[in-house]
């Protein structure tokens, strides 16, 4: 049986007990519930804007959350197209396997439809990764192999006793170096990282890791190209388990949920004449307090004069107050 190689170093055994001890301290949490359609539906929506954020989709979080409501939203078909294909995508993945290939072309078939000429279908011709210059970073395995790789790559996954944190960091960088799609492999490697964990534990399934990928994207990219230059996965096994740990830390449980609306509605009552788009930046402040105006900007698809002045409105009243310079400070929160 084929094996990729990579190997296991005392750093991934050491986020391998760190991410297993979060996880079992929010199963305890949770106890026999799972989160709320709406903290599911808003951890999804976190995570498709940050997936497609990676491809370069533009769309704001907002603009997706209307897509998914079913409001209409101004912008490019292909990124409006992207979205409402990712949703459908990751609605199926309860029905899924994550040990079929005939599932991964599945979801690849959803995931791109309208998108490319053959989603659903392994490629027939070359592909390289390039850089914003032309430069080649990776040239993938000639297309007649595709078939063999991918078999062989389901056919380890299937059989390897291996633990299923590293064996989807494996398998998401095996996916990247074959690079099996015309287009869309990389929203689909992060996507079927994620089955693979969601059938280790189920509270994968709604775990917004996208989006600590999208704040290392860099470096995503970077220990991806050192990994094919070293020929094996070990650097990026390490990599992706980071941002897994650094998701667990970042889970809120259903409880949390809750005690964060309570507290919006008691801020509303009390401040009745703050608008919804001035809480919406409260709100992500009161979560972030280091959300810098960029990153307020593309969540909230605002523009930067608009972020200052409901940050004005907010520092008005005293619900928040700037500790530090601009670029190394944060937002002190009073509630």
């Amino acid at each position: 049986m084929y094996t990729p190689p990579y190997k296991i170093t005392s750093e991934i055994i050491r986020l391998i007990g760190e991410i297993s001890e979060q996880v079992g301290s929010i199963m305890t949490r949770l106890g026999d519930n799972i989160p709320s359609p709406q903290l599911r539906k808003k951890n999804q929506i976190k995570t498709i804007h940050s997936s497609l954020a990676i491809e370069h989709n533009s769309l704001s979080i907002k603009q997706m959350t209307d897509i998914i409501d079913g409001k209409r939203v101004l912008g490019a078909p292909d990124e409006i197209q992207e979205v409402k294909n990712a949703v459908e995508a990751y609605r199926l993945m309860s029905e899924l396997d994550a040990f079929k290939e005939k599932d991964l072309l599945r979801a690849h078939e959803l995931m791109m439809k309208d998108l490319v000429r053959n989603s659903g279908h392994y490629r027939q011709e070359g592909v390289g990764v390039f850089d914003g210059k032309g430069n080649c970073l990776h040239m993938a395995p000639p297309a007649e192999r595709v078939p063999q790789l991918m078999g062989d790559l389901f056919e380890w996954v299937k059989k390897t006793d291996v633990h299923p944190l590293v064996c989807s960091c494996v398998f998401h960088y095996e996916f990247e170096f074959i690079h099996p799609f015309v287009d869309g492999n990389g929203r689909m490697g992060r996507y079927w990282q994620t089955m693979l964990l969601s059938r280790w534990k189920g509270l994968f399934a709604w775990l917004p890791v996208e989006t600590i990928v999208k704040e290392h994207q860099q470096e995503y990219y970077s220990v991806i190209q050192k990994s094919d230059q070293v020929g094996e996965s070990t650097l990026f096994v390490e990599f992706m388990l980071r941002c897994l740990l650094n998701a667990m830390d970042s889970y809120e449980v259903e409880e949390e949920s809750e005690v964060q609306d309570k507290m919006q509605d008691k801020m509303q009552d009390k401040f009745p004449e703050v608008s919804k788009p001035t809480w919406d930046v409260f709100d992500i402040i009161h979560q972030n307090p280091k959300a810098t105006v960029n990153a307020l900007c593309e969540q909230l698809g605002l523009k930067e004069r608009q972020i200052y002045k409901h940050i004005s409105v907010l520092k008005s009243l005293g619900l928040i107050v700037r500790v530090g310079s601009n670029k190394t400070g944060y937002w002190k929160v009073n509630i």
